[in-house]
């Protein structure tokens, strides 16, 4: 496996387009309620308690309890079955199991209630979150953008005053990644229309092209080798 590829920007990027997709699914097909975005959800459940409202806050307390649990599953993957040494099998199998969870979603979301809706999604959301968390070598996550605004707003100043580069490419990396966020976002609400329920397949086609690159190797001797002749035909 390629470690540039699994913590490179464009990886990275079609992460958090998924889990931008996934989450706006969520939002907009079962209920209010997100499937990642765990911070959302508690700040609704303390609104929804301090008014009384015991249904919406059933809801919301079962997306976190699914992930809750949805990340001991990975966690266990992690430290019992499939530990560091067999991380490039750990890693496809949860984006396997991503997709695999998805597809099933977009098949059974109208026939099944929201409640089961929800927890499979935030399964799919805690998987994420769980297993990738490092970027072009330093921590990440592609759910949650409060950070990336902050690390934002300071490689701004770093790179445009102080003109420093590694800023620099730290301000395109985490651009990068608030925009493929924001554009998995829209891509739900553009499909909603067309695809319905059925939208859900597109984080999970997103998800296929990241299990694409993970795996893609660059074979460095033969590009050694075309150097070399390039050399020697000058």
């Amino acid at each position: 496996m390629n470690k540039q590829n699994q913590e490179g920007t464009i990886f990275g990027s079609l992460l958090t387009m998924a889990a931008g997709s996934i989450d706006a699914y969520s939002y907009l097909f079962h209920n209010h309620v997100f499937a990642g975005l765990q911070t959302g959800n508690i700040i609704l459940l303390g609104i929804n308690f301090g008014n009384y409202n015991w249904d919406n806050c059933l809801k919301y307390s079962i997306s976190i309890l699914a992930f809750f649990i949805g990340t001991l599953i990975i966690r266990i993957l992690q430290r019992v079955i499939l530990p560091n040494e067999k991380a490039n099998i750990r890693r496809n199998v949860i984006l396997l199991y991503e997709i695999i969870a998805l597809l099933i979603i977009s098949i059974v979301s109208n026939v099944i209630s929201n409640y089961w809706s929800t927890i499979l999604l935030s399964f799919v959301a805690a998987a994420e979150l769980q297993e990738f968390r490092r970027l072009n070598g330093g921590p990440f996550t592609p759910l949650m953008m409060t950070g990336n605004v902050r690390t934002l707003a300071e490689t701004t100043f770093d790179f445009m005053i102080l003109h420093d580069k590694i800023a620099k490419k730290r301000f395109i990396n985490t651009a990068m990644i608030m925009i493929t966020f924001a554009i998995g976002a829209a891509a739900i609400a553009f499909f909603k229309s067309l695809l319905n329920s059925y939208s859900i397949i597109v984080p999970a086609i997103i998800l296929v092209f990241d299990t694409v690159i993970l795996n893609w190797k660059t074979d460095h001797n033969i590009l050694q080798k075309l150097e070399i002749y390039k050399h020697r035909n000058k």
